[in-house]
């Protein structure tokens, strides 16, 4: 083979950062073969010391990586058999490097998914944070980033919180239908060994939540399919997709034309040749790199449609993307942990550093923009007026503010009893921003009550 070819076909420069799923499926899959009474006891504990060797190689660093030696796998089993002699040999007996890569990858993906959730638990902590100390706070509420309503902060953050726990509960189940042995399935039928295969899923932690063993049903979709990869990236772009939302607002209120809050220096950055800027770098690069994740699945999708089953050396390129995949989010969540909710002081034990609100800034913007219109209809309805004609009622009043400029609680109560008779002097406690947040008081609603509600679940749930 040409080394042009060589260099083509060769995975072991990204895939060898599987070595330790490789290293503990094989393991594995020895302890079974010696139970089954296909390896020896002495080939077993051969293996396990060279395997040890290994190990303590590949983590001091001094292990040789051979391009010559494709991947991974060849390179740990022609070091094992290096080590070892002929035990290092018998050990791939009853496999192929088909169903191997098949379970290195998944036991590889399900460590990584524990930690995201990990990570993503973290980011609801810290945004839990912010949402305690800013529920009285408030925020102009936006549609089509248009002022809406008043809202609180508390509550605004308390809306990420809910998408990024389902993001946890999506990787949750992406990790169920991961965590399946395809070892066993050799090259796509099986072999002749009396393997057990449900014994080697026990061994792996491939278990249901009752600790039964789940092991791909089918050799011909074990080595061949890669839906879980995909699963995960789909799950991952849209972790990412809601980092990249709140990366926009992040990038808005930080603006000198809305000045809701300030980010941390430490996540920020100054201009070459304009010394007063400080730029949201790092919320700009998250929207940036949702991109490349969403671009990673669009990938691995194209990658597996056009493949006839079983193994096709096509599948080779699913490992890039997904490692790429992995480790942009859960370095995206790292970094938004701390940017959100600050960095720990360890000789105070307090958090330091953070979003810093501007509360005025906030209730400024919800002032003009007349954000207790809806109040306003609600009252008259209240007072029998049709819904409809409230509406109507209220846009006239709200062109009368306009005129004036003054907002619709600073119209005196006769002009607003020329668009109603029914207004009375109770109608300024509904057009106060205060006023308006206190009102919806509904499971889910904005009211300072519920979202301290809101927060003492969310703090259940995480423990």
């Amino acid at each position: 083979m040409s080394d042009l070819v060589k260099r083509y076909t060769s995975s072991v420069d990204f895939d060898k950062r599987l070595w330790q799923a490789d290293i503990t499926g094989s393991l594995a899959h020895a302890e079974m073969l010696a139970a089954q009474g296909i390896l020896s006891s002495s080939d077993r504990a051969s293996i396990e010391s060279g395997m040890l060797t290994i190990r303590s190689e590949i983590e001091a660093g001094t292990f040789e990586w051979k391009l010559d030696l494709e991947d991974v796998h060849l390179n740990i089993e022609a070091r094992l058999t290096q080590l070892v002699g002929d035990a290092g040999k018998r050990l791939h007996t009853g496999r192929s490097r088909n169903d191997q890569v098949a379970t290195d990858v998944r036991l590889w993906l399900r460590d990584e998914i524990d930690l995201i959730i990990t990570l993503l638990a973290e980011l609801q902590q810290a945004l839990l944070d912010v949402a305690e100390k800013n529920v009285e706070v408030i925020l102009p509420g936006f549609t089509h980033l248009q002022v809406a309503q008043p809202i609180s902060f508390g509550h605004h953050m308390l809306a990420y919180v809910e998408m990024f726990s389902r993001d946890a509960e999506r990787m949750g189940e992406v990790r169920r239908r991961t965590n399946r042995l395809p070892l066993g399935a050799a090259a796509l039928a099986g072999t002749s060994y009396p393997l057990d295969r449900e014994r080697v899923a026990t061994t792996l932690g491939m278990v249901d939540e009752k600790g039964r063993p789940q092991v791909c049903q089918n050799s011909l979709d074990a080595v061949s399919d890669r839906d879980f990869a995909i699963e995960f990236s789909a799950a991952a772009a849209l972790a990412m997709v809601h980092v990249s939302r709140l990366s926009e607002e992040l990038v808005l209120w930080m603006s000198q034309n809305f000045g809701f809050i300030k980010i941390s220096d430490r996540f920020t950055t100054g201009s070459s040749i304009m010394p007063q800027k400080k730029n949201p770098d790092v919320p700009e690069l998250a929207r940036g790199k949702t991109g490349r994740v969403v671009g990673h699945l669009m990938g691995l999708l194209t990658l597996m449609k056009g493949q006839p089953l079983a193994y096709n050396k096509d599948n080779q390129e699913d490992k890039e993307p997904l490692f790429d995949t992995v480790d942009t989010l859960k370095d995206t969540l790292r970094i938004f942990s701390e940017m959100v909710g600050g960095q720990l002081n360890a000789a105070t034990g307090q958090k330091e550093g953070g979003i810093s609100v501007n509360a005025l800034a906030m209730e400024q913007a919800a002032a003009r923009g007349y954000a207790t219109a809806t109040d306003l209809a609600d009252y008259l309805v209240k007072k029998g007026l049709p819904f409809r004609d409230a509406h109507e009622t209220v846009a006239h009043a709200v062109k009368a503010a306009i005129t004036h400029q003054v907002d619709l609680s600073e119209l005196p109560l006769s002009v607003l009893q020329q668009f109603n008779p029914k207004i009375e002097k109770d109608v300024y406690d509904v057009l106060s921003l205060r006023g308006s947040l206190n009102a919806r008081d509904i499971l889910g609603g904005t009211a300072p009550n519920q979202v301290r509600a809101q927060i003492a679940r969310q703090r259940a749930r995480l423990g």
